[in-house]
């Protein structure tokens, strides 16, 4: 593997930085239309067709698949899609969620019995006093923060996620070579039944026909560029990057992710940067920093999963 990126894979990674950050902004503005878990079945919807019908289904078994396919589906984003729709600001979602990297971490001690080291606990330690920052900053309505309720989705969410990510390991490492790309493909066939179900539950018939009734081209090309733009650009070439150089190289690329949402939530949508919400930014980014470079100054691996949104 090569140690250092081109100038061309370099443009690329940003490149992914760039679509996912700004990613927050653009489920916003399908929020305006759309319901939360119906806009997250038609995500997937379109994740899976007719994608299908191109890459052959990848001999992992039905069960990892069934569990990468709710916990992302339905766990990652439909609870994401609820927060956001007025209970979280963007900018706030896509630093709150980065909490992946810690539940990544629980999960691999509690399944492969990893232990965590002295610079984890650090981060761990930063991450969480950003944490608390952001939650003594609630309020009744989200606005341009976020409620209680809107932080404890938004990190339920990121250990749905990571759940989704220990999934994809052990698949990995009991297929090496799978096609990642097909896997996330195959796997939405589990995440639709839940999501859909859910949305008339949660959603309501009348809400979700309203949305229906009220889509614009623009709203179809949000729900496209979820399911096109994020995942199959996203992943495809995050899944091209990392089998080219070490994780230790290119990890440290999602480090870029928050900035690239609170700035386009700031330029998008007004949300204004006040001193808290750098603070906290500060707090959780220097923890994701701390488990991502003290590795690769000292020459481990990073332990961390790739960033999917």
């Amino acid at each position: 593997m090569k140690s250092s990126l081109s100038l061309r894979d370099a443009l690329l990674a940003l490149a992914i930085m760039l679509v996912w950050g700004t990613n927050f902004v653009i489920i916003r503005i399908g929020l305006d239309t759309l319901p939360p878990l119906f806009f997250a079945a038609l995500r997937f919807t379109f994740v899976l067709l007719p994608a299908a019908f191109f890459l052959k289904r990848p001999q992992i078994s039905w069960g990892n698949l069934s569990l990468y396919g709710v916990a992302i589906g339905f766990g990652q984003f439909g609870l994401l899609f609820i927060a956001m729709n007025g209970m979280i600001s963007p900018g706030l979602a896509s630093l709150v969620i980065q909490m992946q990297v810690f539940f990544s971490i629980g999960f691999s001690m509690l399944r492969n019995g990893e232990r965590l080291g002295p610079h984890q606990l650090l981060a761990f330690a930063l991450a969480l006093a950003g944490m608390a920052v952001i939650a003594a900053h609630n309020g009744p309505h989200a606005g341009h923060g976020t409620t209680l309720m809107g932080l404890f989705l938004t990190l339920a969410a990121a250990a749905s996620w990571a759940l989704a990510n220990q999934a994809a390991k052990e698949a990995g490492a009991a297929h090496p070579g799978i096609n990642m790309l097909a896997y996330v493909v195959w796997s939405a066939i589990f995440s639709l039944p839940p999501l859909y179900l859910l949305a008339l539950w949660h959603d309501g018939w009348p809400a979700i026909a309203a949305g229906l009734a009220h889509a614009t081209p623009a709203t179809w090309a949000v729900v496209l560029w979820q399911s096109v733009g994020n995942t199959m650009f996203g992943y495809g070439c995050w899944a091209y990057l990392t089998a080219r150089y070490p994780a230790a190289t290119i990890s440290p690329m999602s480090l870029l992710v928050p900035l690239f949402g609170f700035a386009a939530a700031w330029a998008w949508l007004g949300e204004p940067m006040e001193g808290w919400k750098i603070g906290a930014a500060a707090l959780v980014m220097s923890g994701l920093a701390v488990n991502l470079l003290w590795p690769k100054a000292k020459g481990a691996p990073t332990g961390m999963d790739a960033p999917l949104t």
